[in-house]
């Protein structure tokens, strides 16, 4: 079996006019909200294989800020650059291109690639995924290559808003 957390970005500001769209930081929200959903995904004792982020500046800033809360080593995220701009079919070909020795991964996108391309691989459809949510799939698989709906569980979706003290 695999497991996919599809996570998007935490918020990004928008107060540096002088920086590239890929180059903008999580604004205070967003850097609060990254280690509260790094938080929830630790007491749910998740610890995947493999975290795979954007190269943007707000998904690497979330990624890292995850894998923090979850101990799992901010060297050792993949950063793949195609995730920025990517659609639906270009974020499935790197899911199916993800290496088989990790059972699970989390992948930390943009929308609104990231709210499609869950949609496309749930079999219970999902709103608009806010900044920094979290959505879990297991597929009955052994190999990324064969991540299909078709083969899909939903396991859950999960928002800071739901780990609001």
């Amino acid at each position: 079996m695999k497991t996919l957390y599809l996570m998007r970005h935490a918020k990004s500001s928008w107060s540096f006019n002088d920086l590239s769209d890929k180059e903008r930081p999580l604004n205070d929200r967003g850097r609060c909200d990254a280690p509260v959903m790094g938080q929830a995904l630790a007491k749910r004792n998740i610890r995947p294989g493999l975290l795979v982020s954007s190269g943007a500046v707000r998904a690497l800033s979330t990624a890292a800020l995850v894998a923090k809360e979850l101990e799992y080593p901010s060297d050792q995220i993949q950063v793949v650059d195609d995730i920025y701009g990517a659609d639906v079919d270009g974020l499935l070909h790197i899911i199916q291109q993800l290496p088989d020795q990790a059972e699970s991964v989390l992948l930390v996108g943009h929308n609104n690639t990231i709210t499609d391309t869950a949609n496309a691989l749930s079999p219970s459809p999902l709103n608009e995924m806010p900044t920094a949510a979290v959505v879990c799939l297991h597929f009955h698989t052994d190999s990324w290559a064969q991540v299909h709906r078709t083969n899909a569980e939903f396991y859950f979706f999960d928002t800071p808003k739901n780990n609001e003290a």
